[in-house]
């Protein structure tokens, strides 16, 4: 991908104020924590409340106060990286939706923070919260979606913010609120419910990815695909597929316990929206 860095105007970065370095989990330490949020949140599994009250210790979880932030060359570039793409997709859902879209801004945090919707670990990895309008990302769900489920890229890395930002698109059209609330009404079709809100993310994320293949854009300071990203986008879509997740967790696959889709459905509407480049075409609800 080319991009530019710009004044981070899309992003809140608060990883001096979030997460403790005394924070553990059940002795897994801070990297075992966050496989554990990266599963839970691709799965919808609550997999942390599955450990027990006292996983966590009694260290530091969250610091209120303002620290020394410690960081590397490498990570303010993904600051500037998130700061661009963010900017570049909320520039195309300007044009696209008009006076209905708002922005947004993606916090960047370190190891947990609190949001409106709770406290960060209990929402797990990138995830939109609805109540503040905010996206919250620790940069290190990355490293794992490099490592952990093989999938390399930064437009790996893109997709995974433009779907969170999809649930912005969601929120600000009223669909999110209209599915919560057919979930509550029929509690039996919430997974399935979730599945196609999650699909719709996707696909509003491949809506963004077609016009960041144009070409040219590079050169008016946008951001621009190479050869080579759609394919780590769609391995990123086919790597956090719930029956995948499910093999990886050794569980048997359970359709029926889906809530982000299975990673064809989810390669299949990421790509319908990357090759539509329409956001009407990303009806799941059909």
């Amino acid at each position: 991908m080319k991009w530019t860095a710009g004044n981070r105007d899309n992003v809140e970065d608060v990883r001096a104020q979030s997460g403790g370095a005394g924070m553990r989990m059940g002795g897994l330490g801070l990297g075992g924590l966050l496989v554990v949020l990266i599963l839970s949140w691709v799965t919808g599994v609550d997999f942390l409340s599955l450990v027990g009250p006292d996983a966590v210790s009694t260290g530091p979880s969250v610091s209120t106060g303002g620290g020394e932030l410690r960081t590397t060359p490498e990570e303010e570039k993904l600051v500037d990286f998130v700061d661009a793409v963010m900017k570049d997709a909320q520039e195309m859902w300007q044009t696209k939706l008009g006076g209905q879209y708002r922005p947004t801004r993606a916090i960047i945090f370190r190891d947990a923070t609190q949001s409106q919707c709770g406290f960060a670990q209990s929402a797990t990895g990138p995830f939109y919260c609805p109540v503040d309008s905010l996206v919250y990302l620790d940069l290190g769900f990355f490293t794992e979606l490099q490592q952990r489920f093989r999938a390399p890229g930064d437009f790996a890395q893109a997709y995974v913010l433009a779907h969170e930002l999809g649930h912005h698109v969601q929120h600000l059209l009223g669909i999110e609120t209209k599915v919560r609330q057919l979930q509550q009404a029929r509690p039996d079709q919430q997974n399935a419910l979730s599945v196609r809100l999650e699909l719709q993310a996707d696909c509003f994320a491949g809506v963004w990815g077609h016009e960041a293949a144009q070409s040219g854009r590079a050169a008016v300071g946008k951001v621009e695909l190479e050869t080579g990203d759609v394919e780590e986008g769609l391995n990123a879509a086919a790597s956090i597929g719930d029956d995948r997740i499910q093999r990886m967790s050794g569980t048997r696959v359970a359709p029926d316990r889906f809530t982000h889709g299975s990673s064809e459905q989810r390669v299949m509407w990421f790509r319908r929206g990357l090759e539509s480049g329409n956001a009407q075409a990303c009806e799941t609800f059909q």
